[in-house]
């Protein structure tokens, strides 16, 4: 299941440092990877496990969304069960099913609160071949082509994603499954985030995330640097026109 792309390992660094400059996103671009086997090198992420709630919830982070948090700084390679405490993101990411997930107490919980109907769960995008490994760490760093790249940004950096992307797909709840729609779909897909995110990885209220299919990340690259620059350029005009009302 392991991803290729058309760009080669060594052309990330250079499409994480366009992608920042035109988009002052609010943390480095993370590569996501679903792999067969550990790349080689990668060290395991080996937090500790809490104990298990009485569902047999557990993981080494509260969701798989908080991975992203992590990738910022370091690059890892996850197990599904690192991932098991968020049944939600464990579904997202193909690696447990619709109907297990049901059984568990954290899905009951969002749908007793009314945060999502049971009718919703089927039409939520997820990876469909359960990857045995997924890696994570900076998009700068990667030792591997990466399926997905995950962006963090404001709300002026999703400005100039629509202006780059007419047709870039807005997603609500949860967050986490833009990386199946970027991953199963090869659309660019952005999300508003979601509460149960939020809470926990700590991400602030005006952080967004959008996911791009890394095969096509180059050629979004390069739409991403245009509208930046077309920016600029309407930016500088409209504050040289606005000094006449000062």
């Amino acid at each position: 299941m392991t991803t290729t792309t058309s760009t080669t390992h060594t052309a990330w660094p250079e499409i994480a440092e366009r992608l920042t400059r035109a988009l002052h996103p609010l943390a480095a671009p993370v590569a996501i990877t679903f792999l067969d086997s550990p790349a080689a090198g990668v060290p395991a992420f080996d937090a500790a496990m809490p104990d298990p709630m009485p569902d047999g919830r557990t993981g080494r982070v509260a969701a798989g969304c908080v991975f992203w948090m992590h990738a910022t700084e370091r690059t890892f390679t996850t197990v599904p069960t690192d991932h098991a405490n968020c049944s939600v993101g464990s579904y997202t990411h193909g690696l447990l099913s619709l109907e297990e997930a049901a059984t568990h107490a954290d899905i009951g919980a969002l749908v007793e609160s009314g945060w999502v109907s049971p009718e919703a769960f089927p039409s939520i995008p997820a990876v469909t071949t359960p990857p045995a490994f997924i890696a994570y760490g900076p998009l700068a760093e990667t030792p591997v082509n990466p399926s997905v790249v995950l962006l963090r940004l404001n709300a002026q950096g999703m400005m100039v994603m629509t202006d780059a992307l007419p047709d870039l797909r807005i997603e609500g709840k949860p967050q986490c499954h833009i990386i199946a729609v970027a991953h199963e779909h090869g659309r660019v897909a952005a999300s508003v985030g979601c509460a149960l995110s939020r809470a926990r990885t700590g991400m602030g209220a005006h952080a967004l995330t959008c996911a791009i299919p890394a095969g096509i990340a180059a050629e979004v690259t390069g739409l991403v640097e245009r509208a930046a620059g077309v920016d600029a350029v309407v930016t500088r005009y409209a504050a040289m026109d606005a000094q006449r009302f000062r």
